[in-house]
């Protein structure tokens, strides 16, 4: 069991990581749980496996669970996603005491985490994240949205749960694509600004990859509590420091726009091959060694994840990818930052980035 502290002034929260957490998860919740009841948001997906069983231990403990299951994929985090949960929330008398819980992955944390912001202007939410990627990422940092025809994320806001419960075993029912796309996300925070854990990447991925316990767990943990540091450091992006978590996707958003965010490219194998090509950039300007950006591509590469627009299926021109990036929401004044490497574990922000030039690389890019 590992107890991970989120330290926000007036916001903090634990993230415990604790095998076969979900068998009582009642133990772990009931302290986070102000009324009498709780509003378990899934999907069909999810809800097949984990709720009943959610279900029975909470009621167990005279906890009366109402849960509400919404379709499975990314389509379901839009506008008509948020309002047909905000909807199912009022009809069903949700008060701002009440907590709402997110059983689920990415989309399904997003979508409760906004409405639980915004329902009668603010309720408690608990996240129990079902998929590595949102156990090691999309849970823990407030960051809550929906995504629109204009691009990914843009309608949101920051609002931190009470509570994060992880069980990594609940990733041994997780199809291999969605922990590969998982992956990724966990060898960002090596890329980030810790060599030392890349290198644990490339000598145990293969043992993460094959559900291994040990290996799992380690790496929730580590990814878990390099996030938890920086946003303890920047909680809503003020002085950049947050930014670094957003290796690879300014790419992977744009990747994802032109495949019109479907299961064509899932959001995880977007990160991974925008984290090449980041990499494959950053050697452009000058300022990483080719040496490291083609060992990041080996290790994307062994782990079954896209490195290259064309491992990707894009076939998109740059200059059209670039139009994509022009929705991003870090723009400002005009500016795209992007974020870069001097090399692994050494990724900065660079504001001086020409996106004419971005497109003229994206065009020769493999």
């Amino acid at each position: 069991m590992n107890s991970i502290a989120v330290n926000l002034a007036g916001n903090g929260y634990e993230i415990l990581v604790e095998p076969g957490a979900l068998n009582t998860p009642s133990v772990h919740l009931a302290p986070h749980i102000s009324n009498d009841r709780v509003f378990v948001v899934t999907d069909t997906n999810v809800a097949a496996k984990w709720l009943e069983p959610l279900q029975a231990d909470l009621q167990k403990s005279g906890v009366k669970v109402i849960h509400h299951v919404l379709p499975a994929g990314e389509h379901t985090k839009s506008w008509a996603g948020l309002e047909e949960l905000t909807d199912w929330l009022l009809a069903e008398g949700a008060e701002r005491s009440d907590t709402l819980v997110a059983l689920g992955g990415g989309v399904i944390g997003d979508l409760t985490g906004f409405a639980a912001a915004i329902l009668k202007r603010g309720c408690h939410f608990i996240q129990i994240p079902t998929s590595l990627l949102a156990q090691v990422d999309s849970s823990v940092g407030g960051k809550t949205a929906i995504n629109s025809r204009a691009g990914k994320n843009l309608i949101g806001r920051f609002n931190q749960p009470k509570f994060v419960l992880i069980d990594p075993l609940v990733l041994n029912s997780l199809p291999d694509r969605e922990l590969r796309a998982g992956y990724a996300e966990v060898i960002k925070y090596g890329l980030i600004n810790n060599t030392a854990f890349f290198e644990w990447c490339e000598q145990n991925g293969a043992a993460l990859l094959n559900r291994d316990p040990k290996a799992l767990s380690y790496a929730i943990t580590e990814s878990v509590q390099a996030k938890a540091n920086i946003v303890a450091e920047d909680e809503k992006e003020l002085s950049g420091r947050r930014a670094l978590l957003n290796l690879g996707h300014t790419f992977g958003h744009a990747l994802e726009a032109e495949t019109g965010y479907s299961s064509e490219l899932v959001h995880g194998e977007a990160v991974a091959a925008g984290m090449a090509l980041a990499f494959h950039y950053s050697v452009r300007r000058g300022h990483c060694d080719e040496s490291d950006a083609r060992r990041v591509e080996s290790h994307l590469k062994s782990a079954g994840l896209p490195h290259s627009l064309n491992s990707a299926s894009v076939k998109a021109s740059g200059q059209k990818l670039v139009q994509h990036m022009l929705h991003d929401k870090k723009m400002t004044a005009g500016n795209l930052p992007f974020l870069l490497a001097n090399g692994i574990g050494q990724t900065y922000l660079a504001d001086d980035v020409d996106l004419d030039d971005v497109a003229a690389f994206l065009d020769l890019a493999d």
